[in-house]
């Protein structure tokens, strides 16, 4: 199911993302799952931190995501030519200088959350690309993460063929669990 280069894998993951992943066991149930994500009909819930301190608490980004109109491989917010997309976000913890949220997108578009926060002046902490200037002072004060500090804990679906609504979720890797660690204690959290 989904071609030899990709067997049963419904969606993906940006390369330095952790999480949950759906993967089907024929090609009938790829199909399904596959309409399932176009269609919105699968809730995707990621968990991130970003520098700063968003304005508020909760709230919706609904900036459209394109190609960069230079740097091809990157993509961009409120492109002339981009695609409508929806991120949903709440703040879960906050320190000095960074804040635990939990993402929900609405939209499935290519490095949707990391763009989006990046747009409002809240990059991910780790991501070289949309959060460059940010990149180099986080690992000097609390050493390298190695990847972005972006996980996709929750995915909520109905499965295609018992017609049940199913929810997974994973915790946090290692990795990430001990860079927050690192940053409670430097905040005396």
């Amino acid at each position: 199911a989904g071609g030899e280069m990709r067997p049963g894998i419904v969606h993906r993951l940006d390369k330095w993302t952790s999480g949950l992943l759906v993967v089907a066991k024929n090609d009938w149930a790829h199909s399904c799952l596959s309409r399932a994500f176009l269609e919105r009909k699968v809730q995707k819930t990621y968990i991130a931190l970003v520098h700063g301190r968003p304005a508020r608490s909760d709230g919706e980004i609904t900036l459209s995501i394109g190609r960069h109109s230079t740097i091809r491989t990157r993509m961009s917010a409120n492109s002339s030519t981009g695609r409508k997309a929806l991120s949903r976000y709440r703040a879960v913890e906050e320190f000095r200088g960074f804040t635990l949220i939990e993402v929900r997108i609405m939209t499935g578009r290519t490095h949707q959350i990391r763009v989006h926060l990046s747009a409002i002046g809240h990059p991910v902490v780790g991501d070289n690309v949309y959060g460059e200037s940010q990149f180099r002072e986080f690992s000097k004060k609390y050493g390298p993460l190695g990847r972005y500090f972006l996980h996709a804990s929750e995915l909520q679906f109905t499965h295609p063929k018992s017609g049940l609504e199913l929810k997974f979720s994973s915790p946090l890797p290692g990795e990430l669990r001990s860079f927050l660690e690192r940053i409670r204690a430097s905040a005396g959290q």
